[in-house]
Parts: structure tokens; sequence; C-alpha cells
């Protein structure tokens, strides 16, 4: 794939707020919305935070990214267009779909240099975000959950910044083939699952589950 084809749609930020579903508040930073710019730094973006730490956030979830080309599939599904930043996510970009990330990959977008670290394990805070009790399992079925970078070089991204694969994974484990072995396979392969496992750059939170997987 050509180093044009990947192209930034939009960026976005926010801070924790209460919000108000099926009559009791929660807190959750899922509420962003757009930005001229984000400072990215080693620990989190500026002015970009999360509202529960032990779930969110940390070294290895400091960008989210989320396909474009999924806002479509959503819309045709539920016949209205979700809101920019449905998912909580940073940026959004075309042609880095989960199936053509791979973890360990590096890229540079702006001046940042990201490394992907995990799949995002979706959680029923979407379905409020969106007001959509169908979301999450929608989400889960079909492996459209989004991932997380680490930073390795902290920069500035705006709109305009273009997206550059600096280094692919020579294990070429994607992040769709995680989440569909963990979600949809009962009995995955023992290899497949060490193969998984050897990819020193997988974040704690997902070989964790991969080796409960492989325990069980």
């Amino acid at each position: 794939m050509m180093e044009m084809d990947r192209q930034l749609m939009f960026i976005c930020k926010g801070t924790p707020k209460d919000n108000l579903y099926n009559g009791a508040v929660f807190r959750s930073g899922i509420w962003k919305t757009q930005a001229d710019e984000l400072l990215v730094q080693e620990q989190q973006i500026e002015a970009d935070q999360v509202a529960n730490p032990a779930y969110h956030g940390g070294p290895d979830r400091v960008v989210c990214l989320y396909p474009f080309e999924h806002y479509a599939h959503w819309e045709k599904v539920f016949g209205y267009p979700l809101p920019i930043s449905a998912f909580g996510e940073n940026i959004s970009a075309s042609n880095m779909t989960e199936e053509q990330v791979c973890i360990g990959d590096i890229f540079q977008i702006g001046d940042a240099v990201l490394q992907v670290s995990q799949g995002r394990y979706p959680c029923a805070t979407i379905n409020k975000r969106n007001n959509n009790n169908q979301l999450l399992k929608k989400v889960v079925e079909t492996g459209y959950t989004g991932y997380f970078f680490r930073v390795l070089q902290p920069g500035t991204i705006v709109p305009s910044s273009t997206i550059t694969l600096l280094s692919a994974h020579p294990a070429k484990v994607t992040v769709a083939s995680i989440h569909h072995l963990y979600f949809h396979e009962k009995n995955p392969p023992r290899s497949t699952i060490e193969r998984m496992l050897g990819v020193a750059e997988l974040a704690e939170p997902w070989r964790k589950k991969l080796l409960d997987k492989l325990q069980s």
C-alpha cells in the first residue's frame, strides 16, 4: 500500500464530563470534540484525559485511532450517522483498519512517532456515548474496535498531518486477528496464541488475556 493512501480524517480530544444515560449520571472521557492540534506527550495528549485510569489510559494507550471506513458501515446498520469521535478516538484515518495494521507497527503522524500496542477491548461506555444499546454487541461481532498507540517520540498532530509507516512489524499479527481469536475462536491452535504472545510489543492487558486463553 502506498503511503499516500493513508489519510487523517479528523482529530479529537476532551476531558471527563458527567453525562446522563437511562436516567443515571456517569462520568467519562469518551466525549471528545474536534481539535486543531494534538500535543502528544509520552504519557497522554495535552487536554485529553480519562475518567477511570484503572481501565483506560496509561503509556500503552496514549492515542486511540478509529478507522474512518467503519462510520459508513455503522450508518448502514443503524440508518443514521454516528457523531464524530463516536468511539472516543483521538484520530480517525482511512486505510488503517484493524485488518491493515499490526501490533508493533510504527507510524509517524505529524512529528509524533507512535507504535501500535493493542486493540481496544470494547466496553459498554460506547453504548452510553451513542445512546445505542446495540452498538457494543455489534462491535464485538465485527471486530470494528479501533486500537491504541504508545508514544515513541512526542510531537504535534494537526488535521493536515501526513501518516507514514516507518516500520512494519515482522510478525504481522494484525489487531483484527487477536480480537477474532479472543472473542470468536473457542479452541484456537496453541501455536497461534503463542505466536501472538511472541510479539513483545503487545501491551500487557492483552498479553494477560491471551495467556488466560492459552491456559484454559
